[in-house]
């Protein structure tokens, strides 16, 4: 019954990508639709993990689109209408389990689909005929049980990788791959397949790298993978084999198809081995061309013993990939001094993260052609290290490279002298152990070439750095500066420590490539760029930068070359190969988090002194030119007669207040007929003819009584201002108190600054609505045009032009009518009652 519920099932889904939703339920799920808004500047949408049911909305022109790990159950064919530009499309993780036939049909630049780890229960050759540009396809991990007919890859002409197969695949058939001709990477997850038709993937070819996981075949049918490993078995094509449970001899027959194919580099990962599984391997491989055997995470049930395979010939091994293997009886496992025909051929060997503490001395000593040992992540301290290399004897005298990363290792002295006199060493990889210091001075083997000391606890460089050092690793250390000098160095790598600046580039006048990325580096600039000589590639971002106006500018002046600056003479370019993006700004606040390539200062922020000066200039300028109008409209002086005038009316009402409280002592306001403003040099013309002729009481000629028996009284600064007030309270005291003034014009008069304090009081009293009539008489002392007012009197000039004035008569029979004519002024609207 199962098949032919499968069968079912297939024949609906197959039913229903025939036959879409009606367009009602389609525009019903298009308006249900969320969108994603996760588009970076590459336009590539990351929607990974979003707990999206449907295909979002984005912009129809990403490029790159990643959708696993949601909920996404069906692709539509209108989910994916309009990305006609997308390269890269995801699925991952997801739930699908339908795909309408036309839901890929407009993706014709699509080169990279991954529908991995989904609910597909059958394909359809339909998803795929527009994808003629598809170079990646990954459908691994889903339910289908075979790939189906018609032919799925048909039109697949530039296909590269291709992912199949998952726990339910039961079968694969000739013809399934047809179209496929050549593959860079061929991945097949088939451990419970159950049918192959031999030939199915034999026409393949070339074939850069195959991936198979058949643990099922290799335990319930050896022949059946037997099957598989010829098909796929050529001398150049890297073998991996995964998910592997090898017991007793039936389960290593397969391998002997890839001894007859004479594949040379096989990996076993994921694998569980015993002492019988092995010898028997070594058996089956016995005169095999395998040059590279990798092992990785592998468990070892036996104890290591392999004597039965001593006799067998493996000398093209030239490598042994050994990592992350667990050996259950470690402590029965016998010594490997009965392996030297393993031993004796490989010139690479790398034991990874399998717990080694200590490989004994005779054991390297079987290693006469190593020239590259890897022991990284182990257990190797500096005492185990010294037996691991012979107390420094230079027994792996051909050893090139040695990597003992991650370990616990401590002293750089030791490490030194153990590899001093291995002759032929170049690399040395001692990064991530305990190292804490430096010693003054250390012996190195001369030829060593490459020293990465990375992720230690290092704090100061000193001589113990051999001269002789081409590239250099010191990141992620606690380095705050480099003061040592190696010319002969080509890479510098210096990334997460705390450097504040550059390295002096005069120590290094051979370097090429610089990395001192996660710093504390503020800022460089052309000039320290230029101290090195032939530095080509820089990686200097993810710093705190301080973002300047001069390093902006040439920050951004050379991200839009990709260069920034360049060699001492100007013909070396330096590139920033770790790109714009790394360039934050750190500071100032308003710009921190800010891409430097993308600030905008001001001209105020980045010339400042330059425009503070001009801007000074310019407002001085304007205030010289300003003044100087003023100066002509006389604004000062009526901003200063305004101030006086506002103190004086404030005195004068502080007054009247006084006087009108004080009921009993009050006197009148008005005390004076008339306020005589006149200069000093007239003050014989007032004296002799102007107060006798006013104040004193006149008989007429003829006998009789004078027309005007009364008496004037006029004020006189001299004789009635108070003393110990100020003068200006005084003179606006003797106008208020005054029915008139009376001015006797003169030249004198013009010049006279005090005439001219009260002339403009006068000035001002003609706007007080409070004076009443024509407070101003004008006496002409001696012929006095307008012209000859200052203009700021403007008024007083408007005055002498429109309101008839008196002049001082020379002649004697003019003078009583000049009299006559002065009282009525005086007396003005008294007169007329």
């Amino acid at each position: 019954m199962r098949p032919l519920s499968n069968l079912s099932s297939t024949v609906l889904l197959f039913l229903l990508s025939l036959f879409p939703p009606s367009r009602g339920q389609s525009s019903l799920q298009e308006g249900e639709r969320l969108s994603c808004d996760r588009c970076d500047q590459r336009l590539s949408c990351n929607c990974s993990y979003g707990g999206f049911h449907h295909v979002p909305m984005v912009t129809d022109h990403a490029l790159t689109l990643d959708l696993s790990f949601n909920n996404i159950e069906a692709v539509t064919n209108g989910d994916l209408r309009h990305h006609t530009n997308l390269r890269v499309l995801s699925f991952r993780g997801n739930r699908v389990a339908l795909i309408q036939s036309a839901a890929f049909v407009s993706l014709w630049s699509l080169e990279e689909l991954d529908l991995s780890e989904n609910k597909l229960t059958a394909l359809n050759s339909n998803w795929f005929n527009k994808l003629g540009a598809l170079q990646q396809l990954n459908l691994l991990s889903n339910p289908y049980r075979s790939l189906g007919s018609p032919p799925v890859f048909r039109g697949l002409v530039r296909l590269r990788s291709l992912g199949l197969g998952g726990a339910d695949l039961e079968e694969l058939r000739r013809g399934d791959l047809e179209g496929i001709t050549e593959l860079e990477e061929l991945t097949l997850q088939a451990n419970n397949l159950q049918r192959y038709e031999r030939g199915a993937l034999a026409d393949i070819w070339p074939l850069g790298r195959v991936s198979l996981s058949l643990h099922g075949c290799f335990l319930a049918s050896p022949a059946l993978a037997s099957a598989v490993l010829g098909d796929v078995s050529y001398p150049e094509t890297p073998m991996v084999l995964s998910d592997l449970h090898l017991i007793g001899n039936e389960s290593v027959q397969p391998f002997r198809e890839t001894a007859r194919r004479r594949v040379r580099s096989l990996t076993l990962r994921n694998v569980s081995l015993s002492d019988e599984v092995i010898v028997n391997f070594l058996l089956v491989m016995n005169g095999a061309p395998l040059t590279c055997l990798i092992v990785d995470n592998v468990t070892l049930t036996g104890e290591g013993r392999w004597e039965l395979a001593k006799w067998t010939d493996h000398k093209s091994i030239d490598e042994f990939f050994i990592r992350n293997t667990k050996i259950l009886n470690v402590y029965k496992f016998v010594s490997l001094l009965n392996l030297g025909f393993l031993l004796e051929y490989p010139r690479r060997v790398s034991v990874i993260g399998t717990k080694v503490f200590v490989m004994p001395c005779e054991t390297s000593r079987l290693l006469i052609n190593l020239q590259y040992l890897d022991l990284s992540d182990n257990l190797l301290t500096d005492l185990t290290l010294e037996e691991t290399l012979c107390n420094g004897d230079g027994t792996l005298k051909d050893l090139r490279v040695l990597n003992v990363s991650g370990n616990a290792l401590k002293s750089l002295s030791t490490l030194s002298q153990l590899v001093a006199k291995l002759s032929k060493l170049t690399h040395l990889d001692v990064s991530r152990n305990g190292y804490t210091s430096m010693p003054r001075g250390c012996s190195w083997p001369s030829t060593l070439r490459h020293l990465n000391l990375s992720w230690a606890k290092l704090t100061t460089v000193t001589p113990c750095l051999p001269t002789t050092l081409e590239v250099l690793d010191l990141s992620h250390n606690n380095l705050q500066a480099f003061p040592l000098a190696l010319h002969a160095l080509r890479e510098l790598h210096l990334s997460g420590n705390k450097f504040r600046s550059l390295p002096h580039g005069w120590m290094f006048p051979n370097l090429q490539i610089l990395t001192i990325q996660s710093n504390t580096l503020n800022m460089f600039s052309r000039l320290d760029l230029q101290s090195y000589r032939r530095l080509q590639n820089l990686k200097a971002g993810q710093n705190k930068f301080v973002c300047s106006c001069d390093f902006v500018f040439f920050l951004q002046s050379d991200i839009r070359r990709g260069t920034a600056g360049g060699g001492r003479g100007g013909g070396e370019t330096v590139t920033l190969t770790d790109g714009a993006e790394s360039y934050v700004c750190d500071s100032p606040l308003h710009l921190q988090g800010e891409a430097v390539g993308q600030v905008h200062l001001s001209v105020v922020e980045c010339h400042r002194v330059p425009f503070v000066s001009v801007c000074c200039g310019v407002a001085l300028l304007l205030g010289i030119l300003l003044g100087t109008l003023l100066w002509h409209l006389h604004a000062f002086w009526y901003l200063k007669m305004m101030w006086v005038w506002l103190r004086a009316k404030r005195s004068s009402a502080s007054r009247r207040r006084r006087r009108h409280d004080d009921r009993e002592g009050s006197e009148p306001l008005l005390c004076y007929d008339a306020f005589v403003s006149y200069s000093e040099r007239d003050a014989s013309w007032v004296e002799n003819f102007l107060v006798p002729e006013m104040e004193e009481s006149r008989e007429n000629p003829e006998g009789g009584n004078s027309e005007d028996p009364r008496p004037l009284s006029l004020c006189l600064h001299k004789r009635d201002f108070l003393p110990g007030h100020w003068i200006v309270d005084n003179i606006m005291s003797a106008m208020e108190r005054s029915r008139r003034t009376i001015f006797i014009l003169s030249e004198h008069f013009v010049r006279s600054d005090w005439c001219r304090y009260e002339l403009d009081f006068s000035h001002f009293r003609l706007f007080d609505k409070t004076a009443g009539g024509d407070v101003a008489i004008l006496i002409l002392l001696e012929p006095l045009s307008r012209d000859d007012v200052p203009k700021r009197f403007y008024k007083l000039r408007k005055l002498m032009g429109s309101t008839t004035y008196l002049e001082w008569p020379q002649e004697e029979e003019r003078r009583a009518e000049f009299w006559r004519s002065l009282r009525s002024a005086v007396r003005g609207q008294e007169d007329e009652e």
